[in-house]
């Protein structure tokens, strides 16, 4: 079985999770500017990973736009993030960007990431730095909420191997 991991990262969490996969898998792997829908053709399995940005998975419609040329394929999409993933926020995240059909053919796994607002791109760290004067301004933060403002001034970093393993042993079967 043939397998290729496909990628978007801007902080290199993304990118060290498929750089992991494929090599568990022995995949090929590409960044998705690389990639084309004439390449999937020769794999079995498809594995796309990009960050979470406001809920949305970074580059995730390269899979949505193509899914025609997807039936009949494992198709696998994990989404990176620094919030802890907790069952609810990780239905909003396969909601918000699979349709009920395409849930339906596409496995998705949350892979938790990190956050470095250093190498955030100029429009994502406007978006940050509104989202950062709302937190201040709130009276009563969580402790989600504490972490993330903490985040700003320090990155977190989450990104272990071992959270990998339920996607590779699924890629696998």
């Amino acid at each position: 079985m043939r397998s290729i991991v496909i990628y978007k990262s801007q902080t290199g969490f993304t990118k060290k999770y498929a750089e992991w996969i494929a090599e568990e898998l022995g995949a090929d792997i590409f960044h998705v500017s690389e990639a084309n829908v004439d390449k999937l053709q020769n794999y079995d399995t498809v594995i796309y990973g990009g960050g979470l940005y406001a809920g949305g998975i970074s580059g995730a419609k390269f899979i949505t736009e193509n899914s025609d040329s997807l039936k009949g394929k494992k198709v696998i999409v994990f989404a990176t993030g620094a919030s802890v993933g907790r069952a609810e926020e990780i239905d909003g995240v396969r909601n918000k960007n699979f349709t009920a059909e395409q849930q339906k053919y596409i496995k998705f796994f949350y892979l938790r990431g990190g956050f470095n607002y250093k190498k955030l791109s100029t429009l994502n760290k406007i978006l940050m730095t509104f989202l950062k004067w709302k937190l201040k301004k709130k009276k009563d933060l969580t402790p989600d909420e504490q972490g993330m403002l903490a985040a700003y001034d320090h990155p977190m970093d989450f990104v272990e191997k071992k959270n990998i393993q339920e996607l590779v042993v699924y890629a696998n079967s």
